[in-house]
C-alpha cells in the first residue's frame, strides 16, 4: 500500500445466480457485501437471479450501461453443470477478457481444493467501462477471491498498480 494515495471508494454490485437462494440464505452474496463494506467501498445494488443466461445478462447489461458503477461481482454460476451458465452469460458483454484474474484464482484456489480447482471457470473482464468479476458460488471461494486477488486491485493505493487507476481509460478508443 502506498501511504502517498488516499482511498477511492467505489460503487460496486453483487449479483447472485442461483435457482435455490434467497436473501436468507445467500451466504456467499452477503459475504461480498460484507467485505466491500469493510473495505471502504459501497454497495450499489444487490440482486439473486436464477441460473439463466438471459436473466443473468439482463442484470449485468443494465449494470454495465450505468457509467456511475465501476465494479460488478457475481456469485454462482461458474462451475460445470449443465445449469451453470454465468461465464456464457457474461462474456459476450466483455471487450476484453482478464486472463490473469481466472488462471490466479484458479491456482490460489488449488492451495484450499486441490484438484477440484478445475471446476472453476471463474473469469473477469472489462464492460463499457466497468469490471465484472464472476466467482464461483461457495462462500470460502468469495472470500479467497476478494481477499487475495480483488480487494488489493480494488484499492488504489496498491503499488506498482491497480485496477482503479486504469479506470479513466477504459472507455479510451
Amino acid at each position: 500500500m502506498s501511504q502517498d494515495r488516499e482511498f477511492v471508494p467505489l460503487r460496486i454490485a453483487v449479483l447472485t445466480v442461483s435457482d435455490s437462494r434467497d436473501e436468507t440464505t445467500d451466504k456467499s452474496g452477503a459475504l461480498l457485501v460484507k467485505m466491500l463494506g469493510e473495505a471502504g467501498h459501497q454497495l450499489a445494488e444487490k440482486a439473486i437471479v436464477p441460473d439463466d443466461k438471459y436473466r443473468i445478462r439482463e442484470v449485468v447489461s443494465r449494470w454495465i450501461a450505468d457509467e456511475s458503477l465501476p465494479v460488478v461481482l457475481t456469485t454462482g454460476g461458474t462451475g460445470v453443470t449443465g445449469r451453470d451458465g454465468t461465464p456464457e452469460a457474461v462474456t459476450p458483454l466483455l471487450d476484453k477478457v482478464i486472463d490473469g484474474f481466472g488462471e490466479t484464482f484458479r491456482s490460489l484456489s488449488y492451495q484450499n481444493i486441490g484438484t477440484s480447482t478445475l471446476q472453476s471457470r471463474a473469469i473477469a473482464g472489462v464492460a463499457n467501462g466497468t469490471y465484472i468479476f464472476c466467482l464461483p458460488g461457495s462462500a470460502g471461494a468469495c472470500k479467497d477471491a476478494w481477499t487475495q486477488l480483488i480487494s488489493s486491485q480494488l484499492d488504489y493505493r496498491t503499488r506498482p498498480c491497480n485496477l482503479v487507476e486504469l479506470m479513466p481509460r477504459l472507455r479510451e478508443t
